[in-house]
């Protein structure tokens, strides 16, 4: 994709981009993650990563996945919202019709950015409403509880979106209880974090 979009990379070859895949923690991952995605800039890049995700759900004998996707990482590209969701959601239909693998979508906030963006970006996605299932919350939990969203998520569950949150594994399990209480998150992220509060369990 970095070829086909003239995107210059930091590594020579798919051998170093792999070698710099031993991140040490969250964050070491989302520098790679978030270097990963520039190559992606159009409806068909989209739809190749996605396809390629589904054939591999696919081999594995998944029969349904529901994949999260990051629109602010590509809207502060200035890659338009219409040409990331349209990208995935039509890998998502052929996954369907090719492989026998139902996926939905489910658009998630980057927990870094403010409120105030992702209230933005709900915006943006809804002409878009029918594509995705609901709303989740991701990238690093240091300094960014859920409380933070607690406005932007509370409108998404007026909206009868599905509402879930990475929580609990980076952060405490404080972020975990607050993703169920104050976010009613249906579904927790990771979460591994929780079994150090026997009560959370």
């Amino acid at each position: 994709l970095a070829q086909r979009n003239g995107v210059t990379l930091d590594y020579p070859s798919v051998e170093a981009l792999r070698a710099a895949y031993a991140f040490t923690d969250l964050q070491s991952f989302l520098d790679i993650y978030y270097a990963g995605a520039s190559v992606l800039l159009k409806e068909q890049d989209f739809f190749d990563m996605a396809w390629a995700y589904l054939e591999r759900a696919a081999a594995d004998n998944v029969v349904h996945a529901e994949v999260f996707f990051d629109p602010q990482t590509h809207t502060d590209r200035g890659v338009a919202m219409k040409t990331v969701i349209d990208g995935l959601y039509r890998a998502c239909q052929d996954a369907q019709a090719k492989l026998g693998v139902s996926a939905s979508l489910i658009l998630c906030f980057l927990r870094h950015l403010s409120e105030a963006e992702a209230f933005a970006t709900l915006e943006a996605a809804l002409p878009l409403r029918d594509r995705f299932i609901g709303v989740g919350l991701d990238s690093g939990e240091r300094g960014n509880p859920p409380e933070k969203f607690a406005r932007v998520f509370a409108r998404c569950g007026e909206l009868g979106l599905h509402r879930v949150a990475h929580a609990g594994e980076e952060g405490p399990p404080a972020c975990i209880e607050a993703a169920l209480d104050v976010l009613h998150a249906e579904r927790i992220d990771h979460g591994v974090r929780c079994l150090e509060d026997p009560a959370l369990v």
